[in-house]
Formats: C-alpha cells, structure tokens, sequence
C-alpha cells in the first residue's frame, strides 16, 4: 500500500487520533496517580583504604596496560560489603528487627490482589522470600561517573522506616567484614603461634615473628579502625517528599507514547479497510447467466 495514501487515510482520521490520545494520556494519568509513592533513602560510601588485610584494590594505582583500566568493578573486602547488603542474612535482620514483615503483610491483603488471595485461601503472611524479593527490588547500588564511591538508595513507602532500614543494612555489611577480618587474623595468629612453640631453627622463628607481628597488626587495626570495608562519605538521609514513582517524567512520556499509540491504532484500522476494499475489488464478477440463474431461484 502506498504511503501516501495510508497517510491521507490517518489524516482523514485526526480527531479520532486526537480523541483517543487525549482517552490514552487521560487513563494512564488515572493509573499513575493511584500508584502509593515511596520515599527514597540515600548514601554515598567508598572503599575503605585501612591496612593490607582491609584494603580494597579500587585505590591502589593500576598499571596502564594491566587491563584494568576500564574495569570499574568493586573488588576486595567492598565488593564483600556490597554483596552483604542484599544477601539473605541482610533480610532475615530487616524481618527480625523491624517491621518489614508486617508492612509487606498489609501490602500483600490490600487491593484487588488482597481479595483474590482471601478468596481463594492464599497466603497472606509475609515471610522471608518476600523479604529478600523486597530488598532485591528496593535496594540500589550505583557507580558513580569517574569516583571510586557508589550510591546507596532504599525506596520505601514509610519515611522513617526507609531512613531506618538504609542505616540498619550498612551496619550489618560492615560488621559483617569486620568479623570476618577479625576471625581470619586470630586463626592466622593462633596457627603462627603454635608453629612457634615447637619450631627451634632460629632464622625459621625470626621470619614466623615478622609473621606473627603482621597479623596481630592487623588484628589491632581491624578492632581500633571505624570503617574497614565502607567509608561514608554522605551518611544516610531520606528526602522530605516521596519521589518514587516520578510522576512528571511518566507524565512527559505518557504524553509522548499517547499519541503514537492513537496514530498507530488509527494507522493499523485504516490499513485493515484498505485492504479489505482491495480484497473486494479484485474479486472476479460472476457471469452473466449464472447471475440470471440465482436471480431465478
């Protein structure tokens, strides 16, 4: 079908492109401006630079030509932290020390999906799946642009439970490093320890004391330092006014995709018609006499 005509055929069409655009924009608007809004949590932390046992290698100068120039992936005891955060003991401390269960509990027996599970006996009862789907949907983690430092969002509908939750998950990443750190050293103080006491060379006993004096050095630094994965460069706050969904964003948008949804619709109709007048016309008549014989019966 040639274009111009399929575009002629839109045109002759316009108001009804323009009605169901404004039909469009109107619904989705409806729709947006149900949607619960959540308030968004938010920290900038950074590799923590302490000692060698500690330290992550994002600081520490990287060759040009190593290969890793362009590799902006977190690594050492701050890719540990990241992790942390989203892993299931992470969510299992959400459910036991805040009220994440029962806010996912109401959430759960609300709205039309809420009467769907009473009616057909669902579970209502948020457990911890739902926790660790919670916090794998809500929790944000983002590189920034030319910076070792990453941003850490937590979206919620609660204000000061997001502020809470933000605050909670960065204490248990850290401790998390923190005590594993600490154990490492003791079990590497504890073994270099009693090679000494049965070792009697002396050069292999000097070096074992250089060993020894490294790791309770590290042990030191671990239990004195504040930070040993994380640093917060920007600690948690929460913003004023919820932000989540970005109503003037979806807003632009929905006015941009309501109308190229109505000009394909329109486009789509005015297609199938054409088609069909094609289909009609290139029909073969039927004769002359057999038309006179169906006129007859």
């Amino acid at each position: 079908m040639p274009l111009d005509q399929l575009l002629r055929g839109v045109w002759e069409r316009r108001w009804r492109v323009a009605l169901l655009s404004l039909l469009l924009f109107a619904l989705g608007a409806g729709v947006l401006f149900q949607l619960p809004r959540r308030y968004v949590a938010q920290a900038v932390v950074a590799p923590a630079e302490t000692t060698g046992i500690a330290t992550s290698t994002l600081l520490s100068p990287v060759p040009l030509m190593a290969g890793g120039l362009l590799d902006d992936r977190s690594s050492g005891n701050f890719a540990i932290y990241l992790d942390a955060l989203r892993s299931p003991e992470a969510a299992a401390m959400l459910a036991r020390e805040t009220g994440l269960l029962g806010h996912l509990t109401a959430l759960r027996g609300a709205g039309p999906t809420g009467w769907v599970r009473r009616t057909l006996g669902l579970r209502l009862e948020a457990d911890l799946d739902d926790a660790m789907a919670w916090l794998a949907r809500s929790l944000a983690a983002t590189q920034n642009i030319a910076t070792v430092t990453v941003t850490l969002t937590l979206a919620h509908r609660d204000r000061e439970a997001a502020l809470d939750a933000l605050r909670r998950l960065h204490a248990l990443a850290e401790a998390k490093v923190r005590s594993d750190l600490a154990e490492l050293a003791r079990r590497r103080i504890a073994v270099i320890e009693a090679r000494l006491a049965v070792e009697r060379d002396v050069f292999l006993r000097n070096a074992l004391y250089e060993l020894l004096g490294q790791q309770q050095r590290g042990a030191l630094v671990v239990a004195a330092d504040e930070a040993v994965a994380a640093r917060l460069v920007s600690a948690p706050m929460v913003e004023l006014r919820p932000s989540l969904p970005n109503r003037p964003l979806l807003l632009v948008l929905l006015a941009i995709a309501a109308p190229l949804a109505a000009f394909a619709g329109v486009a789509a109709l005015v297609l199938l018609r054409l088609a069909g007048r094609e289909r009609r016309e290139a029909a073969p008549a039927l004769p002359l006499s057999h038309a006179m014989r169906m006129g007859a019966d």
